[in-house]
């Protein structure tokens, strides 16, 4: 892949919109961008973690005025269009509990009052597995307004489980979350972002209002309350550009999803979906994806988007981004990660 397609494929993040014309800047939007981390300053895991003085840089700009950093409740009001929030609001999240949550990032978010949701599967806690948090920490972050989020109770691949070894995953960390903290948690996230359809409906079914991926974009209701997507930083793309193009990002609302199971058989998948007309789409559509293969991206009339590779994907996770330029130097970011079944 070369520069221009690496900048474009993992940089690049999306554009939202409001009820309002696209070309004035709104107050008030439907919208917020998830930043996801995991590790913080332990190099021997560069894939999942963010080096110190990447974090340092990402909170000295998420302090500045124009920024609204917020808590994943008042994101989801917003999401479903029950309570809009600024324009650029952030929500930060943490997946795992690794130690360097609390030992380092924690202090920094405490001391400049910043939000945040951590993602935890019960069973590293339990076993008190080292370069994990324990249960008296996780009670702490809580007791200070840290929103709790589960990741199952082993974090395994989900999509491929039996189903009631998905309900046994979700049903026991639920009750070790009651055990544990008072409660279970509200929000969930899939473990390495991985989930298929029947996976997402017994989310549903457990009392989680909605449930987040690793695909990159901005949460946006025409994605689906329970296929919501974050950026994810770590040292290799979580430097400046990248973050504030995360940051700074808005959604591309669509619907008509193609393929709806990211679980697929064929492969390349023939993906597609169609724009919405409240964007005005007059923009182009372009796609990108992963291992280098090429994009062939159609428009059919005015809104719908058809893409076909080159060729099929590795085995494991492919993923295909979906950019369009908008106004004052935005950029609207669709992410979808597919995962190959053999």
């Amino acid at each position: 892949m070369n520069l221009l397609l690496t900048l474009l494929f993992f940089i690049i993040p999306s554009i939202s919109y409001s009820q309002t014309n696209e070309n004035k800047e709104v107050s008030k939007v439907n919208y917020a961008s998830f930043i996801m981390y995991h590790r913080f300053g332990d190099s021997r895991f560069p894939s999942t973690n963010i080096k110190k003085e990447q974090f340092e840089r990402h909170i000295n700009e998420l302090l500045k005025p124009k920024y609204n950093v917020i808590d994943i409740e008042r994101a989801l009001l917003a999401i479903n269009n029950i309570e809009p929030v600024k324009d650029r609001s952030v929500v930060i999240t943490i997946d795992d509990a690794y130690s360097s949550v609390y030992e380092y990032a924690w202090p920094i978010f405490k001391k400049y009052k910043l939000p945040f949701t951590l993602f935890i599967s019960t069973d590293v806690i339990d076993n008190k597995t080292p370069g994990y948090m324990s249960w008296e920490e996780i009670r702490t972050l809580r007791d200070h307004g840290v929103t709790i989020g589960s990741q199952t109770k082993s974090h395994p691949h989900m999509f491929k489980l039996a189903n009631e070894k998905i309900i046994e995953e979700l049903s026991i960390s639920n009750s070790r979350f009651i055990d544990e903290i008072g409660s279970k948690p509200k929000i969930f996230a899939y473990p390495y972002g991985e989930y298929n359809l029947e996976v997402l409906e017994e989310v549903k079914s457990h009392g989680f209002i909605a449930a987040f991926g690793q695909h990159s974009g901005v949460a946006h209701k025409s994605l689906g309350m329970y296929e919501l997507p974050r950026f994810a930083m770590n040292e290799k793309y979580g430097d400046m550009d990248r973050f504030l193009l995360a940051v700074n990002a808005l959604p591309m609302p669509i619907s008509d999803l193609s393929p709806k199971n990211p679980v697929i058989l064929k492969n390349p998948p023939n993906y597609g979906f169609t724009l919405s007309e409240k964007i005005k789409p007059k923009n182009a559509v372009r796609c990108f994806a992963n291992n280098g293969l090429k994009a062939d991206t159609k428009r059919l009339g005015k809104y719908r988007i058809e893409i076909r590779l080159n060729g099929p994907f590795s085995k494991g996770r492919g993923r295909i981004n979906c950019t369009m330029a908008g106004d004052n130097n935005r950029w609207r970011w669709l992410g979808r990660q597919f995962i190959i079944k053999k």
